[in-house]
């Protein structure tokens, strides 16, 4: 019996009808094939160009690859950070009229990293607490939303690199579930410990292949993610009690969650019954406080430590210009075209894949601030901007579309969040490097 292609899709591309959907995915033609980094997976997963872009395609069963593609949808609509869902491939047969996989295809994340991609010789523990911690972060916006991820890993997450850490992005959601009342404690808490296990074997893999710094617990590093975890879950959601005249409290946990990154959308603010105490509770807490404050003044849309990172400067400037009593968003706008955006401009075309301009503008205030620090003066924004293109940034590897060799097979087992193994199917791709630009300082 011959099944017709069937194509659901989130936009309009008939050149997905021009890939080779009645070939096995492991037999795809080079022409086709991106060679990208990428983590442990269950499924084979390759990318491939299409129209001028990068997508990943992965072969599962249609049910799987259409339950995946709706929740990546919900998640989207929720504004947590994922990949972006493209399409499902259903109905596929081979010449002979074999039934193949179905297949989900979903959008590259431009400028992200497997963990893996993120070292070459041996993981650093700073580099390890920093994904980590970025992945603490996520977890805690995917349970504030109700959703339980059921597989969380280092693996199943890509990462972009935000002003000196990671902002961390769900890859594969597979195992989740989305639960519009809530997660219970022990929701969260199973989740918390497959991602303790998962990462200390992730790291332990590391370790076992010579690649993890000599002296380094990866149990005490899979360990940060719980205190990480626990101690963002506190801030968000705890609640606190104080005397009716300590309202200057309310401000302060207030201004707690902003530096964190988040929002109070709603809070609970009830009298005791004596009437000496006030009872807070943050209701619905939003992420992305400084991305939204940002992209409010000067439509820049970037990563929440990125848009701290800028607005400090845009205060710096604002201070600096003696107009702190001017309307902001007049001030931001003479911030992003006198200081921003000629930065932005003067990076040569051919480095522009480096890195986001983000995070260049990020790491020239960087690099201004030691070159001062050895000069014992302040350096013009103009002399340091050349020496970071010259000696930094025309040294780093391309992260728009990092290219990698062919993939690898993995025999080490892995250990899934129903206690599962994989290995023999389990393809990553060798990683580049780990070189913090402060050491080419």
């Amino acid at each position: 019996m011959t099944h017709a292609l069937s194509i659901t899709a989130s936009a309009v591309d008939p050149a997905l009808l021009s890939l080779p959907w009645s070939t096995p995915l492991g037999e795809w033609p080079s022409s086709n094939i991106v060679f990208l980094p990428k983590g442990l997976s269950r499924h084979l997963v390759r990318f491939a160009s299409l129209s001028g872009r990068v997508i990943a395609i992965k072969e599962t069963t249609a049910e799987m690859a259409r339950r995946e593609y709706d929740m990546l949808g919900h998640l989207s609509r929720l504004d947590v950070p994922c990949v972006d869902r493209f399409a499902v491939v259903a109905g596929r047969e081979d010449a002979s009229g074999k039934p193949l996989p179905a297949a989900l295809v979903t959008a590259h994340l431009k400028f992200s990293l497997p963990y893996r991609a993120l070292f070459t010789q041996v993981l650093r523990p700073h580099t390890a607490t920093r994904l980590v911690d970025a992945l603490a972060v996520l977890l805690v916006r995917l349970h504030n939303v109700g959703f339980f991820w059921g597989d969380v890993s280092l693996s199943n997450t890509l990462f972009r690199r935000d002003a000196g850490a990671f902002a961390a992005y769900l890859v594969d959601a597979e195992t989740g579930e989305l639960h519009e009342s809530g997660l219970t404690p022990g929701q969260r808490a199973h989740d918390l410990d497959v991602a303790r296990t998962n990462i200390a074997g992730e790291i332990m893999d590391l370790e076992a292949g010579g690649r993890l710094e000599g002296g380094v617990d990866a149990l005490a590093i899979a360990d940060g993610i719980v205190s990480s975890y626990h101690s963002l879950w506190a801030a968000l959601t705890q609640q606190e009690t104080f005397s009716s005249n300590e309202s200057w409290r309310i401000t302060e946990r207030v201004q707690k969650l902003n530096t964190l990154g988040f929002d109070i959308g709603e809070m609970s603010i009830e009298a005791t019954a004596d009437g000496t105490r006030v009872s807070i509770e943050p209701k619905v807490v939003d992420a992305g406080h400084h991305q939204r404050r940002l992209l409010r003044l000067t439509g820049l849309d970037v990563e929440e430590n990125q848009a701290r990172r800028l607005l400090n400067d845009l205060d710096e400037f604002r201070a600096r210009i003696s107009r702190m009593g001017d309307d902001e968003e007049m001030v931001a706008h003479e911030w992003l075209t006198r200081v921003f955006e000629p930065v932005v401009k003067s990076i040569p075309f051919d480095l522009r894949a480096k890195l986001e301009p983000a995070e260049v503008f990020h790491q020239v205030l960087e690099h201004r601030w030691y070159m001062s620090q050895a000069r014992g003066r302040s350096v013009p924004l103009a002399e340091v901007l050349t020496s970071y293109l010259d000696d930094v940034l025309r040294h780093r590897r391309d992260e728009a579309t990092v290219m990698g060799p062919p993939t690898e097979t993995m025999s080490l087992p892995v250990i899934t969040s129903s206690g599962g193994l994989f290995g023999d199917d389990a393809v990553l791709e060798d990683d580049d490097d780990d070189v913090d630009w402060r050491d080419l300082v």
